[in-house]
């Protein structure tokens, strides 16, 4: 193996025991630490003299840390810190992650050994790996870093814990804490990495907005219409937006008063929106410049409902679908295009009629696509103001609307308006 040959050229050029190194560097590998990075820690643990003078790894500032330094020592605050299960390599791994902090910035980590860990704590990680997440750097806390807790502690332009409201929240935030309103809730089976898994989903609110939210080991406490406590979630992409993932690790405890949830969705232009990734809970206005194919009439799969072509389901092979509604429709604001996708009962909406109605016009014509000409002749041209949740990925930006309202102010008044905050 490569491994193997990497591993007999350390051990005959550091004079070392080849077993030795080679579980070493096996270890750092499963860790996902590069080949070359993972040498070199060793070459550093083993003493090596020919490899940056054989010194230990420079002292860095967490604010001057980047992706390319290789290990490095620092010290710093632990403001959070909170246990997840992941599993790598086919094996399941306990680890530790949060955000370290110092007087010039703030990083997250991963400790990949149990360190004993708090929020608060100040310590010194020497030797500790750098990589790059997500653009940024990240530091590796593993079985080569040296870890010591410091009495005298730093003061840091940070606060300690992970309190946040979900508006703060981003993808790939760890150990939060948030206090929030379940404001929907449902418990379902899915086929998760150990075979049948049961869930708990919904929507979590707060003062600041809402965000969908998975909780993976169903805790009593979360049900509809209640408030709790949750410490040590972490926050994953889902369908282009952020949300909540509270695990076997997260302390849930139920609260006695009430949090408000704030009704108003952030306000935003088109292309503002497109260019922040994701986003749950916006609302866009724009005209709707087009109506998309595969609009009007669709079938749908009776097993896992996504939209069938020609009676054939992309999972499940030839099926009998079930008849529904829907529209596809651009809506552009001069800043930026998105594609809004109507459900069912908005679509009827602006259909004005039913999905019966829709059958029987469809029958009368002998031409399903004429519903879908109805509805580009009622609403194309047309100013909508729209709410959902905003999704971006490599096949465009799609925004699942909760409504779809057409503009009732007067477009000639907002342009005089317009023009009077310019002059002004």
């Amino acid at each position: 193996m490569e491994l193997d040959k990497h591993a007999e050229d350390l051990a005959s050029d550091l004079g070392v025991d080849k077993e030795e190194v080679t579980a070493d560097l096996q270890n750092l590998v499963e860790y996902s630490v590069p080949i070359d990075e993972a040498k070199q820690s060793l070459r550093r643990k083993y003493g090596d003299g020919s490899s940056d003078g054989g010194g230990a790894p420079s002292s860095k500032d967490l604010g001057d840390v980047t992706p390319e330094d290789g290990n490095v020592t620092v010290t710093g605050v632990v403001l959070t810190a909170g246990k997840r299960s992941i599993r790598y390599q086919g094996d399941d791994h306990v680890i530790v992650e949060g955000r370290l902090a110092d007087e010039t910035g703030a990083i997250d980590y991963t400790a990949w050994e149990d360190f004993g860990l708090s929020s608060g704590d100040t310590i010194t990680a020497g030797n500790a790996g750098v990589r790059e997440w997500d653009g940024e750097p990240e530091l590796n806390l593993g079985e080569s870093t040296s870890l010591s807790f410091e009495e005298e502690s730093l003061d840091v332009p940070y606060d300690s814990g992970g309190e946040s409201q979900l508006a703060d929240l981003h993808t790939g935030d760890r150990a939060v804490t948030v206090e929030v309103t379940v404001t929907d809730c449902e418990r379902r089976t899915i086929d998760g990495r150990d075979g049948e898994t049961e869930i708990l989903s919904g929507v979590f609110g707060d003062e600041s907005g809402r965000l969908p939210f998975t909780n993976w080991d169903p805790a009593p406490e979360i049900e509809a219409g209640g408030t709790v406590r949750i410490e040590n979630a972490y926050v994953q992409e889902f369908r282009g937006v952020p949300e909540v993932n509270v695990s076997e690790f997260s302390s849930v405890t139920s609260l006695e008063g009430e949090i408000d949830v704030g009704a108003d969705a952030t306000t935003m232009d088109v292309g503002d929106a497109v260019r922040t990734g994701g986003i749950y809970d916006v609302e866009l206005s724009g005209n709707v410049i087009a109506v998309r194919d595969g609009s009007g009439l669709i079938q749908r799969c009776p097993e896992c409902y996504r939209v069938v072509q020609k009676g054939q389901c992309r999972t499940h092979g030839d099926v009998d679908g079930i008849d529904d509604m829907r529209v596809k429709a651009i809506l552009d604001d001069g800043t930026g295009a998105v594609t809004v996708v109507l459900d069912d009962d908005l679509t009827e909406q602006v259909y004005d009629g039913t999905l019966e109605d829709a059958l029987e016009q469809a029958r009368e014509a002998m031409d399903q696509e004429v519903v879908a000409d109805t509805i580009r002749d009622r609403i194309v041209g047309l100013e909508y103001r729209v709410r959902g949740h905003l999704s971006v990925d490599e096949y465009g930006s799609n925004l699942d609307a909760e409504s779809f309202e057409e503009q009732s102010d007067d477009p000639t008044a907002r342009a005089r308006a317009f023009l009077e905050e310019v002059d002004a």
